[in-house]
């Protein structure tokens, strides 16, 4: 199925593909950005924090071995940056296709 040309409706952002391909658009960047970013978390904490613990637990920062913090806290510490992340690109990408949640002086909700 091809998508035709037609011009924005109002209240579209000008010059965006038709109907639903700036949809589609939207959504394969909206879930790039979170399977890199899990795939991140899943490095974190399952491989630092299990699969390579004992090699990592040699090496001892501040007096704890390093896979046992990645397995204690790195992994949550490293959720939590991905969440700050995911929501800065989420307003880059909501700016980009129109879609942010704004009031009628333009200020973000």
């Amino acid at each position: 199925m091809t998508d035709t040309v037609r011009e924005s409706a109002p209240g579209e952002p000008p010059g965006h593909q038709p109907v639903n391909g700036w949809r589609k658009e939207y959504w394969r960047k909206n879930l790039r950005l979170m399977v890199v970013l899990l795939s991140i978390w899943f490095f974190v904490s399952f491989v630092c924090g299990i699969l390579l613990i004992e090699p990592l637990n040699t090496v001892v920062i501040f007096g704890f071995p390093l896979g046992l913090w990645f397995a204690q806290q790195g992994a949550i510490y490293t959720f939590v940056a991905l969440i700050g992340v995911y929501a800065l690109r989420m307003d880059k990408l909501d700016d980009e296709f129109g879609v942010s949640e704004r009031d009628g002086e333009g200020n973000r909700l």
